[in-house]
């Protein structure tokens, strides 16, 4: 089977190209600038590339991963994130429902207002930042234009890394290898069920082949997160113990900040209905960020036995 993934050069897509790989799937990557073996240059804003690719590609699967998703950077430029988050969106289950291709779009837990969770499947969204509500729109567009999709929410990721502050969650490290003066303040309001990268893939993988094996009873909104509920200021105690870190210069805060982009104060989801399918993909968080983050903390404890 072939199968299209957009936003492959990224944190989730490259999960999400071995994953399918590895189990037999040809797949083709969709990229805006970052081409290598196997990725193709295609930008989602130009609709006549698109069509033109999915036409010619005519993919079993689309796996419409790509998106603008950190929030500050949505705020920055709400037009750009609209067009990508879900004019695009819109455009690609146009052409999936026209290509008869199974898709799944990466959708956010952000959709929430994060007040009374556990939330649902089909829990009323409520998003609280511009981020979730182009995110939860890019759901109507793909459930609109092609209405047996399947939509798979998911929290905040980490995973194997090109750079630290590519994950909301890795990011955090920084402030233990590299302590400010006078320490530091992170969040302990906000709880996250942050998940690895590559159990997000297989879960997608997994859906994908109970699709085809039933395509008239998988389809619509779908949600998987980890199992550990965690502020971020949980996750920095958590590399610190990992790693033997000083930890004493971070301190806690709960206040939000008085000019940040609102974040949603607990979006735990249900993931009963993957769970109902046989679907499930766990990897505990102090294996997987131990793995993600081990290369970086030996790089900077080399660097600075180096130094001295």
């Amino acid at each position: 089977m072939k199968v299209v993934i957009t936003g492959a050069s990224g944190l989730l897509g490259r999960a999400l190209v071995k994953e399918f790989k590895e189990k037999g799937f040809t797949v083709f990557g969709f990229v805006k600038s970052r081409v290598s073996e196997g990725l193709l240059s295609v930008d989602l804003l130009d609709g006549d590339a698109v069509r033109s690719q999915l036409t010619r590609l005519a993919p079993d699967v689309i796996v419409h991963s790509a998106a603008c998703r950190f929030p500050n950077q949505v705020d920055g430029d709400p037009d750009n994130a609209r067009r990508v988050n879900v004019q695009s969106t819109g455009l690609i289950a146009s052409l999936a429902a026209e290509l008869k291709s199974h898709l799944v779009y990466i959708s956010t837990d952000y959709v929430f207002d994060g007040e009374n969770p556990p939330f649902k499947s089909d829990s009323p969204t409520n998003p609280i930042n511009l981020y979730g509500q182009t995110k939860r729109d890019g759901e109507v567009e793909t459930l609109k234009h092609c209405p047996g999709a399947m939509v798979l929410r998911v929290p905040v990721l980490y995973g194997p890394l090109e750079y630290l502050a590519e994950s909301a969650v890795t990011v955090l490290l920084g402030c233990l290898l590299e302590p400010p003066q006078g320490g530091s303040t992170v969040s302990d309001r906000e709880v996250r069920c942050p998940s690895h990268v590559q159990d997000i893939a297989s879960v997608c993988r997994q859906l994908v082949e109970k699709r085809c094996q039933n395509e008239a009873g998988v389809s619509g909104i779908y949600q998987w997160s980890g199992q550990e509920a965690l502020t971020k200021y949980g996750m920095v105690r958590e590399m610190a113990a990992l790693f033997r870190l000083p930890v004493q210069h971070v301190r806690p805060s709960r206040v939000p900040p008085p000019d940040g982009v609102p974040r949603p104060l607990d979006c735990r989801m249900d993931t009963a209905r993957l769970q109902e399918l046989g679907v499930a993909a766990n990897t505990p968080f102090q294996q997987g960020v131990y793995e993600c983050l081990l290369p970086w903390v030996e790089k900077h404890r080399a660097g600075k036995a180096a130094g001295e």
